[in-house]
């Protein structure tokens, strides 16, 4: 029987072991890391991580799953909700400048997105999954802002979407090589506002609860 105890040890350790290879797979890969070189930063047995996770495929996908969930709870506790889309920008914003406190993160997507681009590798789904989740939902958020009249007549809201996407990923890749070289959230919102009628502070918010499906997350 599993005690209280054990059950917490347990859950340290899975963190544990889920920030080790987020750091080694945003250095060096998926295709480079070993689970040994996993076990052996956290100080167990080959054995003891299997026990967590048997394949590096399924550690991976807990990686992966773990930066998502805590980019939508930052969403929702920055209050990145709306009707009317203008909560939802604020948190990219936001995410941008957040990001630049976890360049880890950020190296693991840069390094995971380029090489799922191969459709053997075993991240390939969860990458076209998830930049279809942030463009229909960057996408929504942009058509919200239309219903409620901040959003310039001009845009066209499904590539506005796709190209604050690449936006987002460009600006991540720049700061990587040189985190001197851009202001991202800066970039982020000057671009955002260029959509827009009004300054994206001065919008007050119409707040109402937002799906997680809805929410673009980007790393």
């Amino acid at each position: 029987m599993t005690t209280e105890r054990g059950y917490t040890t347990g859950r340290a350790r899975r963190e544990r072991i889920i920030a080790a290879a987020t750091a080694l797979f945003g250095r060096v890969g998926f295709n480079s890391a070993t689970m040994l070189e996993i076990a052996q930063v956290c100080e167990i047995s080959r054995a003891g991580l299997a026990h967590h996770f048997p394949t590096k495929e399924s550690l991976m996908e807990a990686v992966l799953e773990t930066r998502d969930l805590e980019d939508r709870e930052r969403f929702r506790r920055n209050g990145s909700q709306g009707q009317d889309g203008i909560g939802i920008l604020r948190g990219m914003v936001d995410l941008a400048r957040h990001n630049t406190e976890v360049g880890g993160i950020i190296a693991l997507y840069a390094v995971l997105s380029a090489e799922a681009a191969d459709p053997s590798h075993p991240a390939h789904d969860y990458f076209v999954r998830r930049y279809q989740r942030i463009r229909s939902g960057t996408a929504k958020a942009l058509r919200d802002a239309r219903a409620a009249g901040h959003l310039a007549s001009h845009v066209d809201e499904d590539r506005a979407a796709a190209e604050l996407t690449a936006l987002m990923d460009g600006l991540q890749l720049q700061w990587l090589l040189d985190p001197t070289s851009v202001d991202m959230a800066e970039t982020v919102r000057r671009r955002i506002e260029e959509l827009l009628v009004v300054p994206l502070d001065v919008v007050p918010l119409d707040v109402a609860p937002v799906s997680s499906s809805e929410t673009p997350v980007s790393a």
